[in-house]
């Protein structure tokens, strides 16, 4: 398992219970001493950041990719990554946040599942859930082939009608995925499900970022919407985004949306596979049932 910091960097100690975490599971951590240098406002300069990556990727000394943390900084590494040669053998790709732009990337241009997970400093540093632990060891080590999400909320007319729906899952922290309009990484949603995500967005940044995704005509084609976790510390605000911002977007769009997904910066943060066979089922009970990959 190479662990790697793409981003921000994460503290020593957390650094450390990574690693023992990982090595609990019955795997071998790599993870360079250089790995952190400076104090620059990223992990390690863009070089390295972007050279540490791409070993990492192409190594065939390990089987996963694992991100310390999220922040800022992933964006930065893709004109690089996009002159890269795609390995013969793909990976298992995990974290979330910022690394939405890695998963983008990986997910469009190499065509690899990546899985939409906790980060490890999470892990690292003591703050996973039971169900997190249990998902990811049930997952890296082949014993779940499907991951299901059960009780969504219908936002839209659409949403409560009965369907079923087979498409693939991209998307991930909105914030990220609006920064990738207009530039060659553009996500592209054409016949795909979108996942969003966010955390500490006012109402009306949200709704620009949403009004945004309209505009720009990237969701044309785009077969349904999922909001995971919206996390604000404020409950005022917090309801003006579902009452006022959230139900406005469902409602001018003429595709079923959900919300419901304990995916994201919430306090539980389960796993979801990108790019995978998922089937989306509307109705009385809507469920998400997604392949896990087999990379």
């Amino acid at each position: 398992m190479d662990l790697v910091a793409p981003g921000f960097r994460c503290s020593d100690e957390e650094l450390k219970g990574a690693v023992d975490f990982i090595e609990s599971l019955g795997l071998k951590a790599c993870v360079p001493k250089d790995l952190f240098r400076g104090h620059t406002l990223f992990s390690n300069s863009d070089e390295y950041r972007y050279q540490h990556l791409a070993s990492s990727l192409k190594s065939s000394e390990s089987k996963a990719v694992w991100c310390l943390r999220g922040g800022y900084g992933s964006l930065r590494l893709l004109p690089k990554l996009k002159r890269l040669k795609a390995p013969r053998t793909p990976k298992v790709f995990l974290g979330y946040s910022d690394i939405t732009s890695l998963h983008i990337f990986l997910n469009q241009s190499w065509g690899w599942s990546t899985l939409h997970s906790p980060v490890l400093d999470r892990f690292g540093g003591g703050r996973s859930k039971p169900l997190e632990l249990k998902e990811i060891q049930n997952i890296l080590f082949g014993a779940k082939r499907t991951q299901e999400f059960a009780n969504l909320k219908p936002l839209n007319e659409l949403a409560k009608k009965r369907f079923k729906m087979e498409a693939s899952v991209e998307g991930g922290n909105l914030a990220v995925l609006q920064s990738s309009l207009g530039t060659p990484y553009q996500v592209q949603l054409k016949g795909r499900i979108l996942f969003l995500e966010d955390i500490g967005e006012r109402p009306h940044r949200l709704d620009r970022m949403l009004t945004h995704l309209v505009h720009s005509g990237v969701l044309s084609g785009v077969r349904a919407i999922l909001f995971g976790d919206m996390v604000l510390s404020d409950t005022l605000e917090r309801r003006k985004i579902w009452a006022e911002v959230v139900h406005r977007f469902a409602k001018s769009q003429n595709v079923p949306m959900f919300r419901g997904l304990k995916v994201g910066h919430g306090p539980a943060q389960r796993i979801l596979p990108l790019n995978t066979r998922s089937v989306l089922k509307g109705g009385s009970r809507p469920t998400l049932t997604l392949e896990t990959g087999g990379n």
